[in-house]
Formats: structure tokens, C-alpha cells, sequence
């Protein structure tokens, strides 16, 4: 059983070991600390710590460092759950301003995060699958192209630019006739009437069934291979409204594991490989489970079945839509600075959140 100056003495030690790399001894966590003790009475302490596998010798005769059970304890029991300052909150808001759309507000998000922890930012894009088709447009672009704009419930847009192979049979380097927009607007009507009350996975089957019948009720495409207009479009609005984007992530900062390489006692290529697998990150994050306040946190060897037991894994979730929640995460050695990565993540998600909920 760990005393509480024990356990102080292991928040000395996790502190001080993830601000310095060096081991901690106990003269140095009296030289830094107020403790009131001398150093032996601090050796005793860390013998206790060290009797319960929350901190070792890496080396014979030297310091401290903590283990993955004691960074779980530090975590669970030790950890300050400090604010972000006004400047950071500040530079977050300003930051995330200036986004685009969805693909431009995951992109900040991560570059944002990993600059706020230095560590690997990871984020799952919203889930469109409980959500309908709030509204559909097709703009003619110019005679070889068309915008394809799907605007779902939760206000998620998602957009493609359609690049036609062929226009009322013309090949595509010959000079294409101009689009009507009235057919275009025709086509638009028609889908959004066939899937207007239906989820988008419903409604991408709709759409498929349409694109059936417009091939099969064209002679004129059977006996040239030439897609009609209407065919065309009702192939990539089908592919657009069955895009499940919880099944992507993004993610910045990889750069950051190579600057501590020195944290890691094996060669960092196959944990890169194992980061950039993103079925791995999103099984990982279907498997952890959030605590009270919100947050999931795997420690070293908690990973070890995702090929990332030398790391931790900070996640919460964010709300894209009253219906769907996606994960929020950094990722870094065991030796990071857990309280405040813990608030950047925390603020990150919930200034996401709130950027949806304005949706």
C-alpha cells in the first residue's frame, strides 16, 4: 500500500522525468520539491513505489522512471486537470475561423493539435450514416463539368466536382455541348423526392436503384457504352450519399515521434506503420471506453494489441450531430505531459462541437 507522500513522491517523479528524459533520484525530487523530508525518508518512499512496479531503475545506480502502471496511477489519481490559458483558448478560435468546410475543418483541427501537444493528432470524420439528405444541387461548372453538392441534416456538406467523360454521345476531346441546367434541376428534384425521408444508407440504395433504371431504360447507351448524363451523375451522387465518413480519419504531427525516438526502444518504422493504418486507430478507438469525464486514455501496454504498446492514447469524443459522436485523439510516447495534453484535447473538442452545433 502506497502512502500519500508516496504517492507525491511518484507525481515528483512523473513530472520531473517527462520535463527532463533523465531519471529522477532522490536528492534532485528534494532539491525541487517541498517535501520536508531528507532524501533517505524519499529513498524509502520510492523503494515502496518501486516494491509496487510503479517505477524503476533503467539502469543499476541510477534514478527513477515511471512504468506504464505508474503513469495509469498518475493519470487516474495524480494528474491536475488544468485549463488551457486565455491566449491558447484565443488562438484556437481564431485558428478554426478561418475553416472552409468539412475536409478544411479536420485539417485545422489536427495541425491545431498536434502543434498544442507535439504529439500525433488524430480525428474521425462526423458519421453521415443516421442522417437524410437535407438538400441536393447540381451546378453545371462548364459543358464538361458538374458540382455536385449534398448538404446533410446535421449540416455537413459534402462536395464533388464531376468531370463528364461524354455529353449527349460526344467523346470527351471533342467539344462538349453546353449543359442545361434545366435537366440538371429535373435530376435534382427527382432525388431528392425519391430520398427524401430515407437515411443515407437508404437513400444511396434509392439512388442505385434509379441508375438502374435509367441504364436499363436507354437503348442508346447499351449499343454505344456511352453513360448518359443522368447516369453519370446518379453514379457519383450514389457514391456521395454512401460516403460513411466515420470511416476515415485524419491525422498531423507524425513528424513528432521522430523527434522523440529516443522515447522508444524499438525502431520506430513499424510503429509508423501502425499509426498509418487507420482500421488500427479506429478498432482502438471503438475499444476504448470513455471515463466519467469524458475521456479514454490507454497507457504503454494497454496498446499492446494494436502494435502501439510503447505509446498512450489521449481520446474524447465530439458531437457532430445530436446522433452521432466521432473521436478526438492524440497519440505520443508514454512520457508526455498528460495534464496538459488532456486539456488541449478536451478544448479542442469541445470548441468542435460547438462549431457543428452552430451548423
Amino acid at each position: 500500500m502506497v502512502s500519500e507522500r508516496g504517492l507525491d513522491v511518484l507525481r515528483a517523479i512523473v513530472t520531473d522525468y517527462v520535463e527532463s528524459r533523465e531519471p529522477v533520484g532522490s536528492k534532485s525530487i528534494v532539491d525541487r520539491h517541498s517535501f520536508g523530508v531528507s532524501a533517505a525518508t524519499i529513498r524509502n518512499d520510492m523503494a515502496q513505489l518501486e516494491d509496487e512496479e510503479l517505477i524503476v531503475a533503467p539502469h543499476t545506480s541510477s534514478g527513477r522512471i515511471p512504468t506504464d502502471k505508474g503513469y495509469r496511477v498518475f493519470v487516474d489519481k495524480l494528474a491536475d486537470r488544468r485549463p488551457l490559458s486565455v491566449a491558447q483558448k484565443q488562438a484556437i478560435e481564431s485558428f478554426m475561423a478561418q475553416s472552409a468546410d468539412l475536409d478544411d475543418v479536420l485539417s485545422r483541427t489536427v495541425r491545431l493539435l498536434s502543434h498544442l501537444t507535439n504529439q500525433v493528432a488524430v480525428v474521425q470524420y462526423p458519421s453521415l450514416a443516421k442522417n437524410r439528405v437535407r438538400h441536393l444541387e447540381l451546378v453545371a461548372l462548364s459543358p464538361g463539368r458538374v458540382l455536385s453538392v449534398l448538404i446533410a441534416d446535421n449540416g455537413v456538406v459534402e462536395q464533388r466536382s464531376i468531370d463528364l467523360r461524354f455529353e449527349h454521345g460526344a467523346p470527351s476531346h471533342a467539344e462538349a455541348a453546353p449543359i442545361s441546367e434545366v435537366a440538371l434541376h429535373d435530376l435534382r428534384d427527382r432525388v431528392l423526392t425519391a430520398v427524401g425521408r430515407l437515411d443515407l444508407a437508404a437513400a444511396a440504395e434509392q439512388v442505385r436503384v434509379m441508375l438502374a433504371e435509367t441504364l436499363a431504360g436507354s437503348s442508346s447507351d447499351a449499343a454505344t457504352g456511352i453513360p448518359s448524363l443522368d447516369a453519370q451523375l446518379l453514379a457519383v451522387i450514389a457514391e456521395q450519399i454512401s460516403a460513411n465518413r466515420s470511416d476515415r480519419i485524419v491525422m498531423a504531427g507524425t513528424a513528432n515521434l521522430v523527434r522523440t525516438e529516443n522515447d522508444f526502444s524499438r525502431n520506430l518504422p513499424p510503429l509508423l506503420d501502425a499509426i498509418e493504418e487507420q482500421v488500427v486507430l479506429l478498432k482502438l478507438f471503438g475499444e476504448l471506453e470513455l471515463d466519467q469525464t469524458g475521456m479514454g486514455i490507454s497507457i504503454g501496454r494497454e496498446n499492446e494489441a494494436f502494435g502501439l504498446e510503447e505509446t498512450s492514447v489521449l481520446s474524447t469524443g465530439y458531437e457532430s450531430s445530436a446522433q452521432s459522436i466521432s473521436r478526438l485523439a492524440v497519440l505520443g510516447p508514454t512520457r508526455m505531459d498528460y495534464s496538459g495534453n488532456i486539456a488541449a484535447v478536451r478544448a479542442v473538442a469541445r470548441y468542435l462541437s460547438r462549431m457543428f452545433g452552430e451548423d
